[in-house]
This record gives C-alpha cells, sequence and structure tokens, in this order.
C-alpha cells in the first residue's frame, strides 16, 4: 500500500462502502444555530440520500479501510478474501471531508470501516475524525457513523457526541445464522450496543435537577441494516425481527441490502443473488409496519412460504386476502381502516379526514385529494360509486400484477 495516491485510495474504499445500505441522512436540524462554521442541508453530491420530508441530501460515503480482521463469509473485505486493500488516515479522511464540501460536492459524511488491529483502535480512529471535523473545523454538517459494537462503551458515548447518527448493522436476522456466517460477531453485544445508543439518547433528552439539557447525543437517531438472502431466513424472519428492533430500540430506520454474491465465496453461501424486487417488497412491508398500523403477522401471513409477493405490493396483497373488509364507505370509516385501502397514502388519509367534516365525499373528490383511484376504487364506495363487478380477487390480482417481462425487467 506505500506510495498509493490518495485518489486510488478514495476509489476502492468508496467503492467498498456501497455494500452498506444504511446511509441516509434524517432531516435533522443543524447542530448549531450560531453563525459560522461550515457545512449544509441543501445542494447537490456523491452519494444521495433521502430526509422523511422528502428532501434529497449528498453524503461523502466511505470507509476508513477496507483491512478487516473478521472473516464474515457474506463480507468482500474479509480476512481471507483477496481483494485490493486500502486504508485512510484520520487526517485524509478530515481533509477529504473539508475539501468536498467547499466545493460543493457534499453536505456530510458517512464513515464505516473494516476493523484494523482491534475494534477499540478502529472505533477510536472514526472518533477523531468526527471529533476533529466538528471542534478543530467547525464543521456544522451531517455525520453518520457506522460503530462496532464490540468497541469500549466509553467509545460509542463518545460518538455519538459528535455524530448526528449512529448505525449498529445486525448484518442476519436471525441469530443462528450469525454465530454460522460471522463468527467472530456476537448477536448479544450487537444488542447490548444498541440498548447503550437507545438509552443514552433517551438521557440525552432529560434536563437535569439545575434545569440544563445534557449534550446531545446522535439527534438523528440509530439505524441498522440486514443483509437479504445470504441465510434460509424468510421475509416473515426478516420483518419479525425489524419490528423487534423498532419496538425494542427505538430505531430511526431498519435497511435491508439483497445479498450479492462476492468472490471467493464460502460454499454455505447462495451461488446466485435474491431477486431485488425482494428488497423492493420488505421495503414497502416495513413502511406498513412503521406508518400504516400493520402488524407482522398480517403482511408476511398472506403467503403460506412467509414470503411477500413480489408480483404485488403487500398491501394490495393483504387487502386481497381480506376481501370481507372491502368495499369500505370512505365517508364513515375509521382512519385505520382508511390507512388500509390501496391506493390511499398517510397524507391522502389525513386529507380525506380534513375534507369530510365539511362535505360528503364522492369519486372525483377522492382523486382529486390525492388517491391512486386505479388501485383504490375496487375497495372503496361512496355516493354514486360501489365496485359492483371489481371485487373478484382473481381477477384483481391478474389486472393489478406486472407483466412477466416487467417483473423481470425490474
Amino acid at each position: 500500500m506505500a506510495g498509493m495516491t490518495l485518489q486510488r485510495k478514495l476509489a476502492i474504499l468508496s467503492d467498498a462502502a456501497k455494500y452498506d445500505a444504511s446511509c441516509a441522512s434524517s432531516g435533522t436540524e443543524k447542530r448549531d444555530s450560531r453563525a459560522g462554521g461550515i457545512g449544509s442541508t441543501e445542494g447537490a453530491g456523491i452519494c444521495h440520500a433521502y430526509t422523511p420530508d422528502g428532501r434529497c441530501v449528498s453524503l461523502l460515503k466511505i470507509l476508513m479501510t477496507n483491512f478487516c480482521i473478521f472473516d464474515c463469509a457474506y463480507c468482500v473485505n474479509r480476512v481471507s478474501s483477496n481483494v485490493e486493500r486500502a486504508r485512510f488516515s484520520v487526517e485524509e479522511v478530515v481533509s477529504l471531508t473539508l475539501e468536498f464540501y467547499r466545493r460543493n460536492y457534499i453536505e456530510g459524511l458517512f464513515l464505516s470501516s473494516g476493523i484494523i488491529r482491534s475494534p477499540d483502535a478502529t472505533m477510536a480512529d472514526m472518533v477523531r475524525i468526527a471529533k476533529t471535523l466538528r471542534l478543530d473545523h467547525g464543521f456544522k454538517g451531517y455525520i453518520h457513523l457506522k460503530t462496532i459494537p464490540d468497541a469500549s462503551p466509553e467509545l460509542l458515548d463518545e460518538a455519538g457526541l459528535y455524530a448526528d447518527r449512529l448505525s449498529i448493522n445486525i448484518e442476519l436476522p436471525q441469530d443462528d445464522s450469525i454465530r454460522e456466517l460471522a463468527p467472530e460477531k456476537r448477536p448479544e453485544t450487537i444488542r447490548t450496543a444498541m440498548g447503550r445508543v437507545h438509552l443514552t439518547r433517551e438521557a440525552s433528552r432529560d434536563r437535569s435537577h439545575t434545569g440544563k439539557r445534557p449534550a446531545k447525543f446522535a439527534p438523528a437517531g440509530q439505524s441498522t441494516q440486514m443483509i437479504v438472502g445470504a441465510d434460509r431466513a424468510n421475509d416473515a424472519a426478516i420483518l419479525t425481527t425489524a419490528s423487534r428492533l423498532y419496538t425494542g430500540y427505538g430505531l430511526k430506520r431498519v435497511y435491508y441490502s439483497a445479498f450479492s454474491p462476492i468472490p471467493d465465496a464460502s460454499s454455505i453461501l447462495p451461488l446466485v443473488k435474491p431477486p431485488l424486487m425482494r428488497e423492493h417488497r420488505l421495503y414497502q412491508a416495513d413502511w406498513l409496519m412503521r406508518f400504516y398500523g400493520f402488524e407482522v403477522d398480517e403482511i408476511a401471513g398472506v403467503a403460506p412460504s412467509g414470503n411477500l409477493d413480489l408480483d404485488m405490493d403487500p398491501k394490495l396483497a393483504w387487502a386481497l386476502a381480506n376481501r370481507a373488509d372491502f368495499p369500505l364507505d370512505v365517508n364513515r370509516a375509521p382512519r385505520e381502516m382508511l390507512l388500509r385501502v390501496p391506493g390511499f397514502g398517510t397524507k391522502t388519509v389525513n386529507r380525506i379526514l380534513g375534507a369530510r367534516r365539511h362535505a360528503v365525499l364522492r369519486y372525483d373528490d377522492l382523486a382529486r385529494l390525492g388517491a391512486v383511484m386505479k388501485k383504490a376504487r375496487s375497495f372503496v364506495s361512496v355516493p354514486g360509486w360501489s365496485p359492483k363487478g371489481l371485487t373478484d380477487s382473481a381477477d384483481l390480482r391478474a389486472r393489478f400484477a406486472p407483466p412477466a417481462e416487467q417483473l423481470q425487467l425490474i
């Protein structure tokens, strides 16, 4: 690695970072409202991520190093992998972040790393990068650190003081899979680290007896990532784990990353990657759990296999499996049932609830309020409209499922 240029390191370590999907800004406010400092929350750049309010932000997404002492079977950077290695110094990451910002390429940093020497040594360097940016250079942009659960609790505590978001990747949905495919990692250690971040965040919101508020700790919360298709877990198991993480650890996001076969892979890994549509359906199901009031059993219980239907989104699949609940009288139905109508989003439902206080809603009103009536019309009734013959599940499934050639392209 001696004599390797900074440009070459950047090419290697930015490419290696693409496997980590848990990279998204949170839309959090700037860390400091006082004048001065650098960093912004609007513009264009390298790695695009989207905030909950739909705003696009750009992040420099890199590994500090792709050297690693661990031998996780699914990881291209495992110690036994034959890949070109590179390593940034603390100063190089700081310099790259500042220079990319000054050129208006980025608005923040997503930093991950392989484990070199020890978890504590690696985590200490990552904390130094964030601390140097914040304190020595007044950087007010977004910082997301992918932390190392095996690192000491004190380092995790310090990381949260300088990072907007922390992520601790659970990697696989089942404990047995982690022990089999990542023998140096312990699922209990991962959950303990997640729990510490969660409790420290909660404590940072409370004022002391003097009324003084503690320093902000990871104000954008924590996230995690699960690899889909590297083990035998079905979608029901994946979503069950995600639901438990949201409930138990207050996670902001669970990210799903379709397994991609790697060079010189272990024989215990699958030879082909799962369809990307599976990853997409998991994100849709995740959204239903977080914002639409669905339970895991409702979503994944539609199919006997425990896997989501690849031909249609999980909300529509649930509605077709529960035809007895429809058609729904839009002018009378409660919010929790309106949210289950295919073609109705959360904003549309809120508009419907507001509008029907003042007038009786009709078919054309629903379209104006943002409903996707191509889907919704088979599941709702309003004065002047009822589905009538549009109730047969088999017919609706054939109508809504994409053609085979289109599904293959997706």
